[in-house]
């Protein structure tokens, strides 16, 4: 997908596990996902009280929902994560990172992490959104 420009102003530093800004291609569809959090496909919470396992299962859901409107030509390009605990969420990164390249790749959207009193569902620990961009 070489279609997509990474967008970094000149002289800034380089991102790292992000992008400042992507821009789509002219006649792309545009995604909108909602928070998606570790639910089965049954509603049924999983990981317990593991954040790895947690954004592990949100990111697949995510995943799920682009795969649904577009397959692998749906593009990730916005990203809000929000935590219970941006310390279990640092504590995390690496199974975080590992997880991230297996369903989405080595691709790094803009991306915002908010911490968060709480989350609707009991248990969650992570809720992610996105955008997405599909080209057909």
């Amino acid at each position: 997908m070489n279609d997509f420009e990474i967008i970094q102003p000149a002289g800034w530093k380089a991102p790292r596990g992000y992008s400042n800004g992507i821009l789509a291609p002219a006649g792309a569809r545009t995604l909108y996902i909602a928070g998606q959090i570790a639910w089965d496909k049954d509603q049924r919470l999983v990981g317990g009280a593991n954040f790895a396992l947690q954004f592990r299962q949100a990111l697949s859901n995510v995943a799920a929902v682009m795969a649904q409107a577009g397959g692998p030509e749906s593009r990730l390009v916005r990203v809000t994560v929000y935590v219970s605990d941006k310390r279990a969420y640092l504590a995390a990164t690496r199974e975080i990172g590992a997880a991230w390249r297996e369903i989405i790749g080595p691709w790094y959207p803009a991306m915002s992490l908010v911490e968060v009193a709480a989350l609707l569902e009991d248990g969650a620990l992570v809720e992610i959104e996105g955008t997405a961009v599909v080209v057909k």
